[in-house]
């Protein structure tokens, strides 16, 4: 299948968009200001709360005559520009495929020549996130805002985060053998340029070798440099084990050099890219990740307090750190009694990321400049996905899907299709479902081995819960002719072979609450297994909200990634911080109401995985399944993510 790199056609049809939408912007910028100077966030009021009351009216009487003159002359071009972009509508493609061609040994190309499908097995890991991205008047409506900065700013966490090595602690302890891993995944930091693995000075005895088996990139992307970032010499398929010994007494042995001799460095990176008042450093914060050591300084700086040793004086004074680090990163990670595969609330995105669906990232300007940055680590991009004006029997569409996808593996086929029965202001945006066929490995046969996802963004209403339903029959049955339609193997001559199928994104309603019994009971969770959910209206004990109380996102208990962690770890906090479905009790304010309330908050963003349709002698299983707080004070979601281990089946006796 061809993909498209262009949203037109031709070069001329491109060019008459880039007149249209130019003709629009003006008036376009000037009404998103004006309506955004109205709509203060929980930040900014708190901000002007120390400035004079007649600073703010004067600021409101000077530049709202400004805006609203400039709008009504702007008006007449933005009339004609429309005319024309609405006209081009019919022509444009559904979406916009970028790869950034990586030469290197990690390249996407390099990277499916390596698994074969035999051995022990191959782990993939996924993460879906909304992100808020919208036209900043609008995404005051969620309490954030400076949707640009923002997009830039998550772009680098992300990339970032998933760029660490991947480490796994297993904790020498009678009483605890829990592994810990993503939350203290950059204790080590990568390989140098040299090819040795450098230690970091923290409260870790390492008692096993420190291997690493991955690539060195020669070069960082070009749009990583430009951004200010230092340049990267690690691995993205970096991996080691640490051994800690279990220390009763709160202070953690010290740390021991790895057998290759390498010299101890501290973490020294640059301050934050593209910082916005959303994530301004505070006392302790490590959670801006401008740099790939921002990790390591903020266990750095735990143990200087701790040991009253050097280090940045006074940095972690607010930091509650009063047990060893090597004891908080035990309880990071946690496999309940009952359950096969470890599960945490995590500060950092999945180590060795693979595949990210996003949603909600409907501006286009965003939109770029997220792509720009996740290039750094992502070599295959699907973005600008959806349509505009009037399509069919759809009502006019202005703003896209708001779907975006990011690929380490080459994407080899793509469809979209946009749900025709948006409501209401939902019915403004081309919401709908995107299917990517991606190739992960060749068997010595010359099989290709294949993998599916979807990812979609369900209506958002809360009353509708039929129209969620539809919406859910429609994406199954496109998704069987999605497969059926790029399926190139027979069951006597199979070409390909299947190794996983994942459905993710924001599905807009949770399996708590009573208003969404509909939605619970969908055939979809009968032929997809969700690794957070019981059964209908049941959640596992360990899974968490991941909608965010957005009158809370700016308090300081929750504005960096650390201390989000912190307070979702406790059911006080997540009282405190996490959407909890609408109660029709009498009680005394939100807080009053969320006390009546049991469960731990709207899990309304989902990670799913089928092993129907799969290669007969293989299973996907769920390795690991993480809650992640990296993005905090940048949107009102909790991303998530899932590790799957694909492997052969038991063979028959």
């Amino acid at each position: 299948m061809v993909l498209y790199t262009t949203p037109f056609p031709n070069s001329c049809l491109s060019a008459l968009h880039a007149v249209s939408w130019a003709l629009i912007f003006p008036c376009y910028w000037l009404a998103d200001r004006l309506l955004a100077s109205f709509i203060p966030t929980t930040y900014e009021k708190r901000q002007r709360a120390d400035d004079p009351c007649y600073l703010q009216l004067l600021c409101t009487v000077l530049f709202t005559p400004v805006y609203l003159a400039l709008l009504v002359a702007s008006l007449p071009f933005a009339l004609l520009g429309f005319l024309l972009w609405s006209t081009l509508q019919s022509a444009r493609r559904p979406y916009v495929y970028s790869r950034l061609e990586d030469k290197g040994p990690a390249s996407g190309a390099a990277l499916h020549s390596e698994w074969k499908g035999t051995g022990p097995g191959k782990s993939f890991c996924f993460a879906t996130a909304n992100l808020c991205l919208l036209p900043d008047s609008l995404a005051r409506l969620n309490n954030v805002f400076n949707t640009q900065a923002r997009a830039k700013e998550i772009g680098q966490r992300i990339r970032n985060g998933a760029s660490r090595p991947q480490i796994k602690i297993y904790i020498d302890s009678p009483t605890n053998t829990s592994i810990s891993a993503a939350s203290f995944s950059s204790l080590v930091s990568p390989q140098g340029s040299d090819g040795v693995a450098r230690a970091v000075p923290g409260s870790i005895k390492r008692t096993a070798s420190v291997e690493y088996g991955g690539r060195h990139p020669s070069d960082e992307a070009a749009n990583g440099l430009a951004s200010g970032d230092p340049a990267e010499g690690g691995s993205l398929e970096d991996a080691c084990i640490v051994r800690i010994s279990g220390d009763e007494g709160g202070r953690p042995p010290e740390a021991v050099d790895p057998p290759s001799g390498g010299q101890a460095r501290n973490g020294a990176g640059g301050g934050p890219q593209g910082q916005t008042p959303n994530q301004s450093q505070r006392d302790g914060d490590s959670g801006s990740l401008g740099s790939p050591s921002a990790s390591r300084e903020s266990l750095v700086k735990a143990r200087a307090g701790a040991d009253g040793g050097g280090g940045e004086p006074g940095a972690n004074s607010k930091l509650p750190y009063k047990s060893s680090v090597a004891k908080k990163a035990a309880v990071r990670r946690r496999r309940h009694p009952d359950e096969a595969f470890d599960h945490e609330v995590s500060a950092f995105f999945p180590a060795n990321l693979d595949f990210l669906c996003l949603q909600e990232v409907f501006d286009k300007r965003a939109a770029a400049k997220l792509k720009d940055q996740l290039h750094g680590y992502f070599e295959y991009i699907l973005y600008d996905v959806g349509v505009y004006g009037c399509h069919g029997c759809c009502s006019f569409k202005c703003l896209n899907s708001g779907l975006f996808f990011a690929s380490r593996y080459p994407i080899m086929d793509v469809a979209y299709h946009c749900y025709p029965n948006g409501r209401s202001s939902d019915s403004l945006a081309s919401k709908g479902a995107l299917y990517l066929k991606v190739q992960v490995g060749n068997t010595p046969h010359d099989q290709r081995i294949v993998g599916y996802i979807s990812c979609t963004h369900l209506h958002a209403l809360p009353e509708d819960s039929d129209i969620r339903c539809e919406q859910l029959n429609m994406l199954q049955d496109w998704l069987a002719d999605f497969r059926k339609s790029t399926s190139s193997s027979s069951a006597a001559n199979p070409e390909e072979l299947v190794a996983f199928d994942v459905v993710c994104g924001d599905f807009n309603f949770d399996n708590c609450s009573s208003d969404d019994k509909l939605e619970q009971q969908h055939s979809l969770f009968t032929r997809y297994k969700d690794p957070c959910r019981l059964g209908p209206g049941e959640e596992k004990p360990w899974a968490i909200g991941t909608l965010l109380d957005k009158d809370g996102l700016y308090d300081e208990e929750v504005c960096t990634p650390d201390n989000l962690q912190k307070v979702l770890e406790s059911e006080e906090g997540r009282r405190e911080y996490l959407a909890f479905p609408s109660s029709k009790s009498p009680g005394g304010g939100q807080k009053g109401r969320k006390e009546l309330l049991k469960g731990n908050g709207r899990r309304i963003d989902y990670m799913l995985h089928g092993e129907e349709g799969l290669c007969p002698d293989w299973k996907a299983e769920v390795e690991e399944f993480s809650f992640i707080t990296q993005l905090s004070g940048l949107t009102d979601h909790l991303p998530v993510a899932m590790r799957l281990m694909v492997s052969a089946g038991e063979e028959e006796a």
